[in-house]
């Protein structure tokens, strides 16, 4: 995994911004450690921060082949999973390749099939691609946008980083919000509606997009979408294809030339990944797997359990690392750590997120990154086979709005009548939702029942998950650590999309079809157990201590954040009981705790990038 940046200009002697250039690169540089490298050519600035996975001495970009009198160059974050396919059809065509680098094979592949190489493509990714041919900048991003991308395109510059931190350096980009920024950031954040940037000038490249800039202007299309269509597999073999092509999703996502290590909670989907890997170690011989795990200082003395986090993980953590003879790694964080880090997540994702959820990952990540440089996590498995409590709750799934963030009145309480006035945020939230719930591609012949649940399946796999894939992005690659998603894999998510409900809930339980393809790879116990979610701190010692933050804040007549709220409103949830966790605020994890959090991070953002609202 790297970073990639650079700017497009047709007009204008681009070698005198060689400088601006490495700026630009430089803000991405705890994405790519282990080199750099920039490349100008009129009308092009491509630059490139290189973690080393595959190929460590000969994948360095931005990479350039010359064909004739022609050249071609790329800059490019991501992995191909099945570059050895790719690679040998290539050679087959008459290709000879120089490197081992999958950044080569994508490359070489967009020279034989042009922006049709898309369709062949089994990986994340997000790259840049100039052909001097067709006179044009090619830029794409993967179908479930795990890799980021984000451009802006003002007075005929095209300028994309990996980051928007990346887009700020460029003297042409401000850091501006206007009443949609906003309104992003108090009514839907810490999620993001798909292609927004939250800053005025910065847009993102949607999952399964590709952008063309020539001469003529800069045009989008969509090379990948869901598609609906009759699903004819009955349990049984719905339960063995699934387990055959995870397998396969799971030994292609481990090829590297670098450790590989897997994050282990003791839940269904970690565990899986976990088992599957120590099976392909054991089978090719390559030693033991390492499992990381995290938690918090006395989370055991403060837990409680209730219905979004049934039971505590450890004991299920320790079943596991013992059933399947990993090298384990316990790695445990105090409440000053969490407040510390709050700042640290912030400037890692350019924008204020999920308050201690992203903090905790971020010190998870730097902890495994000194063992390991790339990692699996079982991200999206409870979006695409419906594990979450809003897929079984008909309350949340008849709330008409997102199921994650069902006190919207609450929320926008928390801001001044004027910002109220002005961003009009449950109007924006419920365009938002309208505009996500009509893009469902619908299927003839579903009863209401069968349609309500496909809307659900695509919100949480359009709009729920790209925001925990932004966060284990931003926070892992905030240390250099690559992690690597299998529940992803396309043509998993596709096969999956057209399960109906029926199935997937086999044994009337919460992933149901999952734990039936499973049967064999886990034991029973940890198979059937409820599922419970990425772990957060309970002492109470945080939220008196996040809390104590926003009353600081408050004082603080300089600060950015007050003319955007009700101070009184936040004073009266700081003194209530309902600031605990009782207070609904966002998805499964975040309540009264995570809102101080969050505002804090709010505070830190405006004034750490100097924000101007307008």
């Amino acid at each position: 995994m790297c970073g990639i940046t650079g700017f497009i200009q047709w007009n204008g002697d681009l070698t005198q911004d060689s400088q601006l250039l490495v700026k630009m690169t430089e803000s991405l540089a705890h994405r790519g450690p282990d080199g750099s490298g920039t490349w100008i050519s009129n009308p092009c600035a491509f630059g490139h921060r290189r973690l080393s996975v595959i190929d460590p001495e000969n994948g360095a970009q931005p990479m350039i082949i010359h064909q004739e009198d022609e050249v071609y160059a790329i800059v490019y974050n991501g992995e191909l999973y099945n570059a050895v396919e790719l690679r040998e059809d290539l050679i087959r065509r008459g290709h000879r390749f120089s490197t081992k680098c999958d950044t080569e094979v994508l490359l070489v592949s967009y020279i034989e099939w042009g922006p049709d190489c898309l369709e062949r493509l089994n990986g994340i990714f997000a790259f840049a691609i100039w052909d001097s041919a067709r006179e044009q900048v090619f830029l794409a991003r993967d179908r479930v946008g795990v890799k980021p991308l984000f451009y802006s395109y003002i007075d005929g510059t095209l300028i994309f980083g990996s980051e928007p931190k990346a887009l700020l350096q460029h003297p042409k980009v401000e850091p501006v919000v206007g009443a949609e920024g906003l309104a992003e950031v108090f009514i839907i954040g810490p999620a993001r509606t798909p292609g927004h940037g939250v800053y005025k000038d910065i847009s993102e490249l949607r999952p399964g997009m590709a952008m063309i800039f020539s001469r003529e202007g800069l045009r989008k299309y969509t090379y990948w979408k869901l598609e609906s269509k009759p699903h004819e597999d009955d349990v049984l073999r719905t339960a063995s294809y699934l387990q055959g092509l995870l397998r396969d999703t799971v030994e292609r996502q481990l090829v590297s030339d670098v450790p590989v290590c897997s994050l282990l909670s003791g839940g269904l989907d970690s565990s899986a990944l976990s088992s599957l890997a120590v099976d392909y170690y054991r089978r090719t011989g390559q030693g033991q797997v390492h499992t990381y795990s995290v938690d918090y200082v006395d989370n055991s003395k403060h837990f409680q359990s209730h219905s979004f986090q049934p039971g505590a993980d450890g004991p299920w953590i320790k079943r596991m690392h013992e059933e399947l003879g990993t090298h384990h790694h316990w790695v445990e964080f105090d409440t000053p750590e969490l407040v510390e880090a709050l700042d640290d997540s912030t400037r890692t994702r350019d924008l204020p997120g999920m308050a201690d959820v992203d903090a905790s990952l971020f010190l998870f990540c730097r902890e495994i990154k000194k063992g390991a440089t790339v990692a699996i996590s079982g991200e999206a498995a409870d979006e695409i086979f419906g594990g979450y409590p809003w897929f079984h709750r008909e309350e949340m799934l008849n709330s008409g709005t997102f199921p994650w963030s069902v006190a919207p009145d609450m929320r926008a309480s928390l801001l001044s009548p004027e910002i109220r006035e002005w961003i009009r945020p449950l109007e924006y939230l419920g365009d938002r939702y309208s505009d996500a719930v009509a893009e469902v591609p619908k299927l003839d012949g579903e009863t209401g029942e069968q349609a309500k649940m496909r809307v659900m399946s695509y919100l949480n796999i359009t709009r729920f998950m790209p925001t925990l894939l932004d966060r284990k992005d931003r926070m892992s690659m905030g240390v250099g650590l690559e992690v690597r998603v299998p529940y992803t894999d396309h043509r998993l998510i596709e096969y999956v999309w057209n399960i109906p409900w029926s199935i997937k809930s086999t044994g009337n339980r919460e992933k149901g079809i999952l734990r039936k393809a499973l049967e064999g790879v886990l034991p029973d116990d940890v198979l059937y157990r409820k599922k419970s979610p990425y772990p957060k701190t309970h002492n109470p010692n945080y939220l008196a201590a996040v809390k104590a933050q926003v009353l600081r804040i408050l004082d603080d007549a300089s600060s950015p954040l007050l003319p955007l709220i009700d101070k009184t409103r936040i004073r009266e949830l700081a003194s209530s009981p309902d600031a605990s966790s009782n207070l609904p605020w966002f998805g499964q994890l975040m309540s009264g705790p995570q809102l101080f959090a969050y505002l804090a991070q709010v505070h830190f953002w405006l004034k750490e990038y100097n924000v101007s609202i307008r």
